[in-house]
């Protein structure tokens, strides 16, 4: 095992001078790769609609291909999960990632194409151990095995001639894994793909308590529960006393400062690290290149071409995208990718600032749309709305203001939604109210549906039934009483509500 990781980390190690090639060279190889993706795309129906064969510059690029969502191009997709090809990518897209909802659709299916997955998710994986192993050339992380925390999949048969497969970005990865990564992962690949969470976790606890466990990736929630199990399997203490070469926890998705606390009591050694990365289901985009940063070097050779659009031109994106030669430091910019999977302009709905320009390094600052994704959940505000209204009327409730945030996990308490609510009309049973609004947004988004599958991760929502006047009270406090002054309604942190439980104190 030593020779292994002796060679392996070696292999990985020599990655990181095709990084610094485009650490060096950040504008040369973006348009490379935008001259690249059009190439690739001119004959497609997509390419042929806005004449890609003509198309030279970027500013060419902006001025004649929209801005898009998922909402624009679903009726594209809906044809690729019916078997058309050649819509908006030349080769064949038999995998659909399936995410979290929007304004009209409880999911997502994002196309991924064997380009993506071999030149973006997989060569982001090795690049994310590349750096690693450059930063910690003493690591043994390849003596022993990985836990990756995945979803799952399932194949759709739509007719006798086509079937794909659609299921989490994660469950997709694994389930193409190349055999040297297969060799070293656990637990094997049908307790990993199970997609009932709780037996699931059951699983993982019983078959990865008797390997070498070196390291693990995955959203931190679903972690932390793998990771007490496997304790209360065990009855040891901490998860160093069942795996004590355990040296390194990778991790995106939702904001990891709420989790370090815990990590830390589960994993106490001062030689562990924590990497971030910025995986999604359209792209990998970042990998924390330095140990204790808060942010992630721009990985700029994946088949993406980036555009970053001023978040106070959200209304009108047109051609007022800035290219990564134009991009300032602390700036708010809504990101619009380009891709290999044959996403184009595409607006993922993530907001970022730059933290360096040489190299670009960047942080995640948000949404576009407010929302609460602490534990991957991922409800945005057409959500809410929705949901409010279903219990409103279930309940014969009126709400006049309201505003949601997350209540994060401790010792004793799983995490919830908290929401404080000021009625007009208030329901007679608070607790049936609750239990409508939580089954609401089961129906109206897979990934909180997820998430508080037997209260696992997700404990049902509090409603704390608030005075009349109370957000009237607060906005005033804050001087933003008037018109354009509204309630934030979700808020992926607790500065709101406990602002506002501190005046009924």
């Amino acid at each position: 095992m030593a020779l292994i990781n002796s060679v392996l980390s070696w292999l990985m190690k020599q990655r990181i001078h095709q990084m610094e090639l485009f650490m060096k060279y950040p504008h040369e190889v973006q348009l490379d790769w935008f001259t690249n993706l059009l190439s690739q795309a001119k004959n497609t129906e997509w390419g042929r609609t806005y004449d890609y064969k003509s198309i030279t510059r970027p500013e060419e690029f902006k001025s004649r291909v929209p801005v898009s969502d998922y909402e624009s191009i679903k009726p594209y997709i809906d044809r690729l999960r019916q078997g058309e090809q050649n819509i908006l990518w030349p080769s064949e897209i038999k995998w659909f990632a399936k995410s979290s909802g929007t304004t009209n659709e409880k999911s997502k299916f994002i196309p991924v194409s064997e380009e993506s997955l071999e030149e973006c998710h997989y060569k982001g994986g090795k690049d994310l151990l590349s750096i690693y192993c450059n930063n910690h050339p003493e690591t043994l992380l390849f003596d022993g095995k990985s836990i990756a925390m995945g979803g799952s999949h399932q194949v759709m048969e739509v007719s006798n001639d086509w079937s794909y497969n659609e299921g989490d970005l994660s469950a997709i990865i694994i389930q193409n894994l190349p055999f040297w990564a297969e060799f070293r992962r656990t637990p094997n690949l049908s307790i990993a793909l199970m997609n009932e969470w709780e037996s699931k976790i059951e699983r993982m606890a019983a078959e990865t308590i008797n390997h070498n466990v070196t390291s693990a990736s995955g959203v931190p929630s679903w972690t932390l529960l793998l990771f007490k199990r496997v304790l209360e399997m065990t009855g040891k203490s901490d998860i160093l006393q069942v795996w004590p070469k355990f040296e390194l926890f990778i991790h995106g998705g939702v904001n990891f400062i709420p989790y370090q606390e815990q990590f830390k009591k589960l994993l106490p050694s001062p030689k562990m690290t924590y990497l971030e990365t910025y995986n999604a289901s359209e792209g990998f985009f970042g990998i924390q290149d330095r140990d204790r940063a808060d942010d992630m070097l721009l990985m700029l050779d994946y088949g993406i071409y980036y555009e970053f659009l001023p978040v106070d031109r959200l209304d009108s994106p047109g051609t007022a995208t800035k290219t990564l030669d134009q991009v300032e430091m602390d700036v708010n910019y809504a990101m619009i990718i380009s891709t290999n999977a044959g996403l184009w302009r595409y607006m993922i709905g993530d907001t970022v600032t730059f933290t360096t320009l040489s190299p670009y390094r960047i942080k995640i600052t948000g949404r576009t749309k407010n929302f609460i994704n602490a534990f991957g959940e991922e409800v945005i505000i057409d959500n809410a709305e929705k949901a409010l209204a279903i219990a409103c009327e279930k309940c014969k409730a009126v709400v006049s203001e309201y505003t949601a945030g997350p209540v994060y996990f401790n010792k004793e308490e799983r995490g919830a939604h908290e929401w404080l609510i000021e009625f007009e009309q208030p329901p007679d049973d608070v607790g049936y109210f609750t239990v409508a609004l939580d089954n609401a947004l089961k129906s109206l988004n897979s990934d909180y549906e997820a998430k508080r599958y037997r209260d696992m991760i997700l404990g049902e929502p509090i409603i704390r039934v608030m005075p009349a006047g109370t957000f009237y009270s607060w906005l005033k406090m804050k001087g933003k009483l008037g018109g354009q002054n509204k309630v934030p309604r979700l808020s992926n942190d607790r500065k709101y509500i406990g602002e506002i439980l501190d005046i009924l104190k």
